[in-house]
């Protein structure tokens, strides 16, 4: 369901800690973002609600499954352009355009001297 270009944008070649803490805060500016549908918003409260209940099942890894699962659903549930928005934000990505060089015939000619003799 999510687009192509919006995957490309979440994932990086960033350590793990980097990484987590990059989603965390992304996670945060959705949460507080107006555009997101409010019931998307319940998915990350739910997993955190999940881990204040006792489980049902013991162990960790049932639990980094379930918040793993809720905030990956989370983001690939939002608007893409709305995440795009904030990883740009959040990496200092400035979007912009390439534009060729113009070609000018401004060229200065010159030559190279050693001041220091060597």
């Amino acid at each position: 369901m999510a687009s192509k270009d919006k995957r490309s944008l979440v994932t990086s070649n960033g350590g793990f800690f980097q990484e987590l803490s990059l989603r965390a805060k992304l996670i945060l500016r959705l949460m507080k973002d107006r555009r997101v549908n409010p019931l998307l918003k319940v998915l990350p409260l739910g997993t955190l609600v999940y881990l204040l209940v006792p489980d049902l099942v013991i162990g960790p890894l049932d639990d980094a499954a379930v918040i793993w699962l809720g905030t990956y659903l989370f983001v690939e549930l939002c608007p893409p352009e709305v995440v795009r928005e904030h990883m740009e934000a959040l990496r200092g990505i400035v979007p912009a355009e390439w534009h060729d060089p113009v070609e000018t015939d401004d060229t200065v000619e010159g030559e190279y001297q050693d001041l220091d003799g060597n």
